[in-house]
């Protein structure tokens, strides 16, 4: 009966293990994704207060995107609409980037003042940080650069 036990326990405890590395690896996997894709696109982001008094100063609007790093859809957003050329130049030419994770302090004290539902979310914010708009989103380029029209 010990062995029995001691057997079950010990099966329990490996497959417990088993099952963690491998939640934890996914997270890792996703994440190196993520940071692969964001560096891909080109984009700079600035804090948020810092494109405020930028957006400001140049007098252009923010852009900002909230994204989780661990994310498949933001990585998508990513890959297919950020990294775009087009995207890309409206993006410099009109806006401040902004990017938010989820998991940074600075996103969680945007998140709790805000209604932010899932991921990705992007809004086009005035200087103060009024939202002007919450853009649609769309993994097509050419469908997004006209969601960016105010």
């Amino acid at each position: 009966m010990k062995k029995i036990l001691s057997t079950k326990i010990g099966s329990v405890l490996f497959y417990g293990l088993l099952g963690l590395a491998l939640y934890f690896g996914n997270i890792e996997l996703q994440s190196y994704w993520g940071r692969q894709a964001l560096a891909q696109t080109g984009l700079v982001s600035v804090p948020l207060a810092d494109a405020l008094v930028r957006a400001k100063a140049e007098n252009k609007l923010v852009l900002l995107d909230i994204s989780a790093i661990w994310c498949s859809s933001c990585r998508k957003l990513d890959n297919t609409v950020f990294s775009d050329g087009k995207v890309k130049k409206a993006i410099n030419d009109r806006f401040i980037f902004t990017r938010l994770e989820y998991e940074s302090d600075e996103g969680q004290r945007f998140l709790e003042k805000n209604d932010v539902s899932g991921f990705p979310t992007v809004w086009i914010l005035d200087s103060s940080g009024g939202v002007v708009k919450q853009v649609n989103i769309s993994f097509d380029p050419v469908v997004f650069l006209g969601e960016l029209h105010e």
